[in-house]
Formats: C-alpha cells, structure tokens, sequence
C-alpha cells in the first residue's frame, strides 16, 4: 500500500473494543439465525469459533451449525469503511462442502460490498459483489482451490469498487458506492443449507477458515 494512505484499521480479532462476537443485525432480530438466507449458522459469542482469526463452525444436534461471526458494529470503536478506504486481506479458504465463508459490510439493512465469498463445491470462483448497485463478478483462477491461500485487495471507490486477487486486477465495477458510503465489516463463516449450494455431508461435523491478515487504508 502506498506510503500516503494511513492504515485506519489493522484488526485483532481478540479484541473486544474492536470487534462484537456472535451478534450482527444483517442477520434478522440480530441473530442467531437466519435460514431464509438458505443458512444453517446459530451465531456463538464463544471465543474459540472467531477470535483467533479461525472462523469454525460445528454440528448442532437441532440440525444448525454453531458458528462464528466478528462484526465491528456495535464494537466500542465502532470502525467503519468508508469511501475511498482500501481493504486488504489473507484468508485460507475452507475444503468442506456447504462452508460458506464471507468478509463483507453491513450498515442499516444495507450497504453490503462482499470484499469475497467462497463454496468449495465452486472449488476455482470467488464471488465479488457491489450489492449496493447491484453488480457482482464471478472470478475463476486455478489459484483459488480449497485450502488455497488468497490475498485480496478491494477500493471502495466513489464511481468504482476495484477487486485484485492475488495481485491481479480481478474485477472493476464501474458503479461505485457513492461518495457518503460508510458500513461496518463483517467476517464469518456461514453454513449452507442445500437450496443453492449443497449442505455439508452427513460424516462432516466441523469446518474452519482462516484470517491472518485484515487491514483498511484511508487516503
């Protein structure tokens, strides 16, 4: 990143100031669950399933997954992304089907940019989408694998969101967020429940994905 821009956000997930565990109003009343997003996730507040930048998800005997979720709403420093801002991330992607893993924004009811999402059984795409004017890009590269490493790199910009993947220019969207655009991240492991990708198979009791790295920039 450019020596002008100023590192406004580098995240420690362990920390309660700057991150809220297991509670997000994109999911309805708050969570814990929120199954007509086709999700098999019972958000969790226990420490074990996010704060250590390994997002899990675990078998419930009700047939939901516990499943962890750090959302800077609601956080005492209460970090938002704003336009303009430059996010970067390193994530290990997961290799169990039915994972589901996001970082995203959320502010309102709105205001969602999905920085990436992933299916394994979709083992080389990596989702990228401007829900705020409605444009997404489906970006496939032998790189992108189950278990793969993945750098990623999204500008918030005023006319354009700008994906890279892997140091190459992934996606451009030509629409933007708009100059006043602000919202909250969100990083988590969902669950699917079978209606559009496949749900985990019955021998499967665990899933993980990693986060080592999250860090926003400000011009």
């Amino acid at each position: 990143m450019s020596t002008s821009a100023n590192l406004v956000l580098d995240a420690d997930f362990a920390s309660t100031e700057q991150w809220v565990a297991g509670h997000s109003w994109a999911y309805p009343g708050g969570g814990p669950r929120n199954p007509g997003d086709n999700k098999l996730d019972h958000l969790v507040e226990d420490p074990a399933y996010s704060r250590s930048g390994t997002f899990r998800a675990t078998r419930r005997s009700d047939g939901y997954w516990n499943a962890g979720l750090l959302t800077t709403e609601g956080s005492a420093q209460g970090f938002l992304v704003r336009t303009g801002d430059v996010l970067e991330a390193r994530v290990r992607l997961p290799v169990e089907t039915g994972a589901w893993p996001a970082i995203w924004t959320w502010l309102d009811g709105g205001q969602e940019i999905d920085v990436f999402e992933y299916h394994p059984d979709n083992p080389d795409l990596l989702e990228l989408s401007n829900r705020v004017r409605n444009r997404y890009h489906y970006f496939r590269d032998p790189a992108v694998r189950p278990g793969a490493w993945i750098d990623l790199r999204v500008e918030f910009g005023a006319r354009s969101v700008v994906w890279w993947v892997n140091g190459v220019r992934a996606f451009d969207d030509r629409r933007g967020v708009g100059r006043s655009w602000r919202a909250h991240l969100i990083v988590n492991l969902s669950v699917c429940a079978g209606r559009y990708h496949p749900a985990p198979d019955q021998e499967v009791s665990e899933m993980s994905y990693e986060v080592t790295e999250l860090r926003v920039y400000r011009r």
